[in-house]
């Protein structure tokens, strides 16, 4: 069965690899295959555990932002139906509020669209990984290099979103990442790498959100009573370094590019893939 320690180990590397733009998929099968536990669980049992302790990182979204939360649905309910009854403009609350609907359409279309080729054959593969790993990682390049970064959110349109939707939908294969796939397409698009990076965690918040809470529904079921302690604590630990983890990604990118981020995606990349080329681990 699973240890407290290795509960606590998957809670921060779901946390932090959540929302740095390196994939949880990634490391979450990557580490679960290094501790062996791929052996000593059933893949219903772990992908149970994954499902609860994603909950934890989702919760750390919706209280970092909170504050932007409640006033974009505020000012979007109350300025729309201003709106209908006296066609007054609306204020950017509100503006913001339809841009982060308008940008869920893709992932929601692509999701349930492709659902069954993303959680058969590419779920787990490591060829898949590896290469999603590798490939943003030159996107991430190219949107440094070209990025403007002069577009703050009150300069984003509805197409901005639309096509920040767009990432966040490429985020599905797994290895991409959603932070990484959005801040590349908001980078592409002009904005500054700190406003790239909110306004994907702010599109983040129902995707996530309505993700984690159907994948938990789903994989409850299969959910065992004796990992209960250690699933709790991975997921109080996801929740805690998730915060952590937003709270240094907007601070960090004020004032550092994603190079970082695309040496590290470049090295585990290359890693897994001479791991597999070498049988040194299976590819799903």
């Amino acid at each position: 069965m699973m240890s407290i320690l290795q509960a606590i180990l998957l809670g921060i590397v779901q946390g932090l690899t959540e929302f740095l733009p390196i994939s949880s998929t990634a490391h979450l099968i990557l580490v679960s295959k290094l501790l062996q536990l791929d052996q000593k669980l059933t893949p219903e049992q772990l992908t149970g555990f994954v499902a609860f302790i994603q909950l934890g990182t989702v919760l750390a979204l919706i209280v970092y932002f909170f504050p932007d939360l409640w006033n974009i649905a505020r000012g979007f309910l109350t300025d729309n139906l201003a709106w209908l009854q006296e066609r007054r403009e609306l204020g950017e609350r509100a503006r913001l509020g339809w841009l982060i609907v308008i940008g869920s359409f893709p992932v929601i279309v692509f999701g349930f669209g492709f659902r069954k080729i993303i959680e058969g054959v590419l779920t787990k593969n490591l060829y898949v990984i590896a290469g999603a790993l590798v490939g943003l990682a030159v996107f991430l390049v190219v949107a440094e290099v070209v990025g403007s970064r002069r577009l703050k959110l009150s300069d984003l349109t509805w197409w901005h979103a639309l096509l920040i939707g767009c990432g966040q939908a490429l985020a599905l294969i797994p290895g991409a990442s959603r932070s990484g796939t959005t801040i590349t397409a908001g980078l592409l698009l002009g904005l500054d790498r700190a406003t790239a990076a909110r306004f994907s965690f702010l599109l983040c918040v129902p995707a996530l959100t309505g993700a984690g809470l159907l994948q938990f529904v789903r994989e409850v079921k299969d959910f065992d009573p004796t990992m209960l302690l250690a699933t709790v604590v991975a997921t109080v630990v996801s929740g805690i370094t998730g915060y952590a983890a937003i709270a240094f990604l907007l601070y960090f990118l004020k004032t550092h590019s994603m190079l970082v981020f695309v040496v590290y995606r470049l090295v585990l990349g290359g890693l897994l893939f001479f791991l597999l080329v070498t049988q040194r681990i299976a590819p799903v």
